[in-house]
């Protein structure tokens, strides 16, 4: 292991300063020269943080960006290039006119992102010339692993609704579920955000309660794990609406209790993250294998059917649902890696 630490001398210099002397190696590789400066930030009680000035405050979002609106990009292409200035962490972002106006398409698209997919963002200038938007939400207000919870309730919310629609045959119900899938995007792309800007920066990291910048792409493969169970609830859901038919309840009951098995591992897994515990990450790796009994059950209603198309719809909702139990072994192998560390360093 490189050892960081170098030992300096305070020297008292005039009448009344104190200096320390930088490490050679650390200017170099900063790009220093003399007379550049710096930024001495406390931190806490008894230490300090040293930023070149170049860097400081840049990766929280200082900078803003534009991007230029053909009079052919549809609405679609505008979001994209939006979601892609938001992940970049970016605080202010402009769309303006290449040429002439926007049109009421391309400004209602843009009102439509902000409003329905990017995460404490308000436009606080709107015209035909082009539209301002601001991120007003602060880096800590929303922790990472705050955001990551609520995604996973409404996720987990989604899931349960699209059965239940099934059972009831409640098509404005699916609906509903269809449309959530919205919200855990939300949630999906503020937290990719919060990353970007932290691994750019130690002491936002540790803010952030991430121990190393290599567990962002921990948290990020998590991320889109949890965004996929929302997908698989969507599929369920369409399902409903394509057929519009029920499913029979002798084949409902096994597909009901693989969904509740597949939800308890996939909370399990996600309590190992939380609370950084190697064992219980261990055990859920283990107990999603227990996946292949409930699928044997689904599986043995199917044989019995001899409606085709009905056999094909139970097994797409039983391939959605296998699915579920599969990102709980992930996410809970992802834990295994972020916390193997801890473990070597206990015994």
């Amino acid at each position: 292991m490189v050892n960081n630490e170098e030992m300096r001398k305070i020297q008292f210099t005039g009448k009344s300063s104190y200096i320390v002397s930088l490490p050679k190696q650390w200017i170099i590789e900063m790009g220093l020269k003399q007379g550049d400066q710096v930024a001495v930030v406390r931190q806490g009680i008894s230490a300090l943080q040293i930023v070149p000035l170049k860097h400081h405050n840049k990766p929280a979002g200082a900078e803003d960006a534009t991007i230029e609106i053909k009079q052919d990009d549809e609405g679609s292409v505008i979001i994209r290039k939006l979601i892609s200035l938001y992940l970049l962490g970016f605080s202010i972002m402009n769309v303006k006119p290449k040429l002439g106006r926007l049109k009421p398409s391309q400004r209602n698209a843009v009102k439509d992102a902000v409003k329905g997919m990017l995460m404490g963002t308000e436009i606080i200038a709107d015209s035909t010339e082009g539209i301002t938007i601001q991120v007003l939400i602060n880096l800590f207000e929303l922790s990472v692993d705050g955001a990551l919870k609520r995604m996973l309730i409404i996720a987990k919310s989604m899931q349960n609704d699209a059965l239940l629609a099934l059972v009831e045959a409640n098509y404005d119900l699916a609906r509903e579920v269809i449309n959530s899938d919205d919200e855990v995007d939300r949630f999906s792309f503020y937290i990719i955000r919060q990353l970007k800007i932290a691994i750019q920066n130690e002491h936002l990291l540790k803010e952030m309660g991430i121990e190393s910048p290599h567990h962002c792409l921990g948290y990020r493969l998590i991320v889109k794990n949890i965004e996929r169970v929302g997908d698989h609830a969507t599929a369920i859901a369409k399902d409903l609406l394509e057929f519009k038919k029920p499913i029979r309840k002798s084949i409902l009951e096994p597909i009901q209790e693989m969904n509740s098995f597949s939800l308890s591992v996939l909370d399990e897994a996600c309590l190992s993250l939380f609370k950084r515990d190697f064992s219980q990450a261990e055990r859920t790796v283990e107990k999603t294998l227990e996946i292949s009994r409930y699928e044997k059950k689904i599986l043995d209603s199917i044989r019995a059917l001899r409606n085709d198309e009905e056999s094909y719809r139970v097994r797409r909702m039983n391939e959605n649902i296998r699915r579920i139990s599969e990102y709980a072994s992930d996410i809970a192998e992802i834990v295994l890696n972020m916390t193997i560390e801890k473990t070597l360093r206990k015994q």
